[in-house]
């Protein structure tokens, strides 16, 4: 099994921009896949605001984080571990607009995901924490073996947390409370509003993704369904007519549309999806550990902060109460 690695520097950013197609890049982290479109905004420490929301608020919330003292590291053997190593091995995807997006001028990745991972990596490594993750590429297909083999210290790529996922590896979390939603191209925005309103409609999906059950689940007697291998396939499918709507989690389908005007999320989400943060069964102690951090950031403000910074830039309001780690979906 290949897997790709990024570690935030000009050379590699440059060659993953050039690996995508011209116009419509890689930029979703779906909570089932780590592809989607982007349309190549800068984001990024100290960079313009082209992706993951207001730059200079993101690096406040990340640099204002919590860190551990050296008696909780050292009670964590998965924590310990990432300490002695100097660098937090993170699967997921620098590719969404709003969760996790590479900064093409060299800067760490930004948007929520990306600085939920700063901050672990932060609260474990110490001020300068970071700047101390290896982003390793994950997909849907790849995320539970590269938790399960150690490639990875964890996975924060809005996974979902679901039964058949916890089957085989641990969710610390949830930290973040999405929402299977509707995606339509914006000139068709008036006349879908729901599920309700995609009977009788083509749909598209990522394979093995929340969307399927969501689907069967909630729309009657739709009409084609198709399930695509990747974020950037449904949207094309979407933006070329082959498919009325696009189901899936919100916070992919956010990320398609601050890239791209030409596609719009419509109504509410009308399935819960929280978010959580993947870990391996063998490190016992490391879904204690993450739940403490990440209840640390709730407690002292920072995941409010962040939360505004980038989720705050594409979803009007105030920032909502944060779920509760450890309250997992029965």
């Amino acid at each position: 099994m290949s897997t790709s690695t990024f570690r935030p520097g000009r050379r590699a950013l440059v060659a993953a921009a050039a690996a995508l197609p011209i116009g419509a890049a890689l930029a979703a982290c779906g909570s089932d896949t780590g592809d989607g479109p982007s349309l190549g905004g800068d984001g990024g420490n100290g960079g313009s605001d082209g992706g993951g929301g207001d730059a200079n608020a993101f690096t406040d919330a990340v640099n204002a984080g919590p860190v551990a003292d050296d008696a909780a590291v050292q009670a964590s053997a998965w924590a310990t571990k990432i300490k002695e190593a100097g660098q937090l091995k993170r699967g997921g995807t620098v590719a969404n607009q709003v969760f996790s997006l590479a900064d093409t001028s060299g800067g760490n990745p930004t948007g929520f995901d990306a600085g939920i991972t700063q901050l672990l990596a932060r609260y474990i490594l110490g001020e300068d924490g970071a700047d101390k993750v290896e982003y390793i590429d994950t997909t849907v297909d790849t995320r539970e073996t590269l938790v399960q083999n150690g490639t990875v210290d964890c996975v924060i790529a809005t996974y979902s947390i679901t039964p058949e996922r916890l089957e085989v590896i641990n969710f610390a979390g949830p930290y973040y409370l999405s929402g299977t939603a509707i995606q339509v191209r914006t000139e068709d925005a008036e006349s879908i509003s729901g599920p309700a309103d995609l009977t009788g409609k083509n749909l598209v999906t990522q394979s093995n993704s929340t969307g399927i059950q969501a689907i069967e689940d909630h729309v009657t007697d739709p009409g084609d369904v198709q399930q695509l291998p990747d974020n950037e396939s449904c949207v094309a499918a979407l933006k070329q007519g082959r498919a009325d709507a696009y189901v899936l989690d919100q916070g992919v389908l956010l990320g398609n549309s601050k890239a791209d005007p030409d596609v719009t999320v419509v109504g509410e989400p009308f399935v819960d999806d929280p978010y959580g943060i993947g870990l391996s069964k063998d490190s016992e102690d490391a879904l204690e550990f993450v739940n403490t951090f990440l209840q640390a950031i709730i407690d002292d403000g920072t995941w409010e902060k962040l939360w505004t910074a980038t989720v705050g830039e594409v979803i009007d309001g105030q920032a909502p109460e944060p779920p509760v780690p450890g309250e997992l979906p029965a």
